[in-house]
């Protein structure tokens, strides 16, 4: 699969949002898994209210669960549902490195009303905050098709 331009271009806003909206429930759905686990080695014991050491390894499972994904092929579920694909400007695969930066900078650029991925419509460069500090970007092609999750499919 060549990366030309013809192929390839930024996801429109809707197919954007309509990525995250799946993703956010897969990873809701890790989440609960992860605090039960949590919860289960705690002794049954609900884990107390403001728990930092918990807060991080939610985030942690959080990482892993997009990072996975993007270094191993660039797509997390919902982006291969709706042909969004994650690559670096150099057209290469995500690395670990790029990923977790990635990561950091999307948390941090929606604090601020989501500015750091509006700003992807609103400056110049079309490009969001973790784009621009990864060294990555999203692309859509109508054209792609589906690769199997697994050898086996």
């Amino acid at each position: 699969m060549s990366n030309t331009s013809e192929e390839y271009c930024r996801p429109s806003l809707l197919r954007h949002f309509a990525a995250m909206f799946y993703d956010t429930f897969l990873l809701l759905a890790i989440l609960l898994l992860a605090g039960l686990i949590a919860v289960t080695l705690n002794g049954g014991q609900a884990i107390g209210q403001g728990n930092p050491f918990f807060l991080l390894y939610l985030l942690a499972v959080s990482f892993l669960f997009y990072g996975w994904f993007w270094t191993h092929g660039g797509q997390t579920l919902g982006m291969r549902s709706w042909k969004i694909k994650l690559i670096s400007y150099d057209n290469g695969e995500v690395s670990w490195q790029r990923a977790f930066i990635r990561f950091l900078v999307a948390i941090i650029s929606w604090l601020p009303a989501g500015l750091g991925f509006w700003w992807q419509y609103l400056g110049k460069s079309n490009k969001s905050w973790p784009d621009l500090i990864s060294n990555t970007k999203l692309h859509y092609s109508k054209n792609s098709k589906p690769k199997p999750l697994s050898r086996l499919s």
